[in-house]
């Protein structure tokens, strides 16, 4: 790629960088945790039902840390590059044309798996608890999260923390409720079956993979506190694998895993009553609308990125982002073109074949052509070792997806 188009891209993006974009650590954490905390965490009991819960906590050890490390090498590009760029225009800047594609495909096929998820999820759980047809929820989850998203990166910055916050008490309340009520029974969690953990890492690689977010958040914090932003995603995702496990924890411990549904809150809170059922699929709800916003946002910042779109002063162009964000997977979901689980499953899958190989390129390109020298490096994460793991478990996941969009793959690991 010559000097002259960098420099073009460069020049677009300072032109076209928008205004009112910082955002506070906290912030940063809740835009983690709420695009990780969507349809994911909804999932994965269903997911895990048949591998057992000690299966779950190691698909989770194994997916959290390697995504991590993926997030923390981007974090680092990020911060050796002056231009605000996203993920695809990073790749563009560092790997050319070629990656700049292949990341921008990961973006639209991991983005659109998990709206295509939320329209499909969000409108069964309003139709279940208001009487209303199921389009009809999907379309009412959208108004929102479109509304939020047309704002920019502050609004929803500030709309995660609080909606974050909001969840948080919800979730611990229905555990302690689970908890202390009915109670948990031993069997339900202590059974294992190795041999089902490798379609686990598959659900459990989409429920942690927020690398799109991170040059967003670098966007947010790179001028003004650039240290923050890997802790930040530390803290995000440490909070993420917290609640990823506490939840199966509570509602496969309860139940067993034969009454386990799809949606985990819809069998969970007719368990615990009225109050807990309408809670939980609150909760369900909120957890759809945040990661939404964040998945979405990450989506369309790219389209504006990778087509060179001015953002600035140019509603035509925003209205054409959301509807090209929005309508595929409202469609796609209302019409149940995919189902809840294996939308998240071959969506993971690919964007992890994607988001194991490209980091680690453009980690190693940066740090030779790099415009700057980054407030804040990755040590010992980005070992040799550790790349070398996060493109083998990741790759293998996609493989695992295209085997069972061919279905192809042994009984019970659908």
């Amino acid at each position: 790629m010559t000097s002259a188009s960098v420099t073009g891209t460069a020049a677009q993006t300072a032109k076209t960088k928008p205004h009112g974009t910082t955002i506070t650590f906290w912030q940063g954490v809740a835009i983690i945790f709420g695009a990780n905390i969507g349809a994911g965490i909804l999932a994965l009991p269903y997911g895990a039902r048949t591998g057992g819960f000690p299966a779950l906590l190691i698909a989770l050890a194994i997916a959290g840390v390697l995504t991590t490390a993926s997030m923390l090498y981007i974090a680092e590009v990020a911060l050796r590059t002056k231009e605000p760029l996203q993920l695809a225009g990073l790749a563009r800047k560092y790997l050319g044309n070629t990656g700049s594609w292949l990341v921008f495909a990961g973006v639209v096929v991991n983005g659109l798996g998990a709206l295509i998820a939320y329209a499909s999820g969000s409108g069964s759980i309003l139709s279940e608890m208001f009487g209303i047809p199921e389009a009809l929820g999907s379309f009412v989850f959208f108004i929102p999260g479109v509304l939020v998203v047309w704002f920019g990166l502050k609004a929803t910055g500030r709309s995660e923390q609080a909606i974050t916050i909001a969840m948080l008490v919800l979730i611990l309340v229905l555990c302690a409720w689970t908890f202390i009520g009915p109670g948990i029974q031993f069997s339900n969690l202590s059974y294992v079956e190795p041999y089902f953990i490798i379609p686990i890492v598959n659900l459990a690689v989409f429920a942690f993979i927020a690398q799109y977010t991170v040059p967003e958040l670098a966007r947010g914090l790179a001028e003004h506190n650039p240290r923050a932003l890997p802790r930040s995603i530390v803290v995000g995702m440490c909070a993420t694998g917290f609640l990823l496990a506490l939840v199966p924890l509570a509602a496969l411990g309860m139940m067993g895993p034969d009454g386990i549904t799809e949606v985990v809150t819809v069998a969970w809170g007719r368990e615990l009553g009225a109050v807990a059922y309408y809670m939980a699929n609150i909760f369900a709800v909120l957890a759809m609308l945040t990661s939404f916003w964040a998945i979405a946002l990450t989506l369309m910042s790219n389209v504006f990125d990778r087509f060179n779109w001015p953002s600035e002063k140019a509603p035509g162009y925003r209205v054409a982002a959301i509807l090209l964000v929005a309508v595929p997977p409202l469609l796609i979901g209302v019409f149940k073109l995919a189902g809840f689980v294996s939308a998240l499953g071959y969506a993971g899958g690919f964007a992890g074949a994607i988001m194991s190989v490209i980091p680690v390129l453009m980690l190693h390109k940066a740090r030779k052509f790099g415009d700057q020298e980054p407030a804040w490096k990755a040590g010992w994460i980005a070992h040799p070792v550790i790349q070398a793991l996060l493109i083998i478990v990741f790759g293998l996941a996609f493989i695992y997806s295209l085997v069972s969009a061919f279905g192809l793959v042994p009984d019970g690991w659908a």
